[in-house]
């Protein structure tokens, strides 16, 4: 019997997007801005709005139309750049920062729905057939989140 995966694999897609995208919309967020959000938290300098052009590969407007509605609902700065100032650099305000922790527990609590049922060893092989099923086809495997120390 031949197995096909390609609409499940769009099922399983389909029903992780809906989820975070009801979490982004219920904090004003678009899922484009939800991916610029988790850009900016996990960068240790201020990036500017060419570094999110090359990093999503989107045009100048398309970026500066994002960022400029972010701005206006309070998720995030722009203050120019000291050494140059054509540049504005972005930097994520208490309120953006505080909604990018939220995202990341919707994310992580899709994530555990996912394998609610799964035993420990089933979510380890989970995690190794899709990493080489995406190396298969010549993806670059994710690497595993950085776990947080517990104190």
């Amino acid at each position: 019997m031949k197995h096909h995966y390609g609409p499940r694999l769009r099922a399983l897609h389909w029903c992780t997007q809906q989820q975070v995208s009801e979490a982004l919309g219920q904090m004003e967020l678009t899922c484009a801005q939800g991916h610029i959000m988790g850009f900016l938290a996990h960068r240790e300098e201020p990036p500017c709005s060419k570094d999110i052009e090359e990093s999503f590969q989107l045009s100048h407007p398309t970026v500066s139309g994002l960022l400029r509605r972010m701005e206006k609902k309070g998720f995030i700065e722009l203050r120019p750049d000291e050494t140059d100032r054509r540049c504005k650099r972005i930097h994520i305000s208490a309120k953006g920062r505080e909604c990018h922790s939220r995202i990341e527990k919707a994310i992580l609590e899709t994530e555990q729905q996912i394998v609610r049922d799964f035993t420990p060893e089933e979510q380890s092989l989970f995690s190794e057939f899709l990493n080489r099923a995406l190396a298969n086809l010549g993806g670059v495997p994710c690497p595993p989140p950085a776990m947080k120390e517990e104190l």
